[in-house]
């Protein structure tokens, strides 16, 4: 069984994956992506700050 430290870091990949494929798409006018990456991206983002992650420094997207 994975601990919390395990879980966020594996949260944190994940969410850094996520704006990487959005600011892609973003960049590519590829709205319909983005909106469905901005959906993982927000459900992340909400898990990553119950975790008392600091986004400040992670967070490129800012949305």
């Amino acid at each position: 069984m994975p601990n919390s430290v395990e879980i966020a870091k594996d949260a944190v990949e994940q969410f850094q994956k996520v704006q990487r494929h959005m600011l892609i798409a973003k960049e590519e006018n590829a709205e319909k992506t983005y909106a469905s990456l901005k959906k993982d991206y927000l459900s992340l983002k909400a898990i990553l700050q119950v975790a008392g992650v600091n986004l400040t420094d992670i967070d490129e997207i800012k949305e």
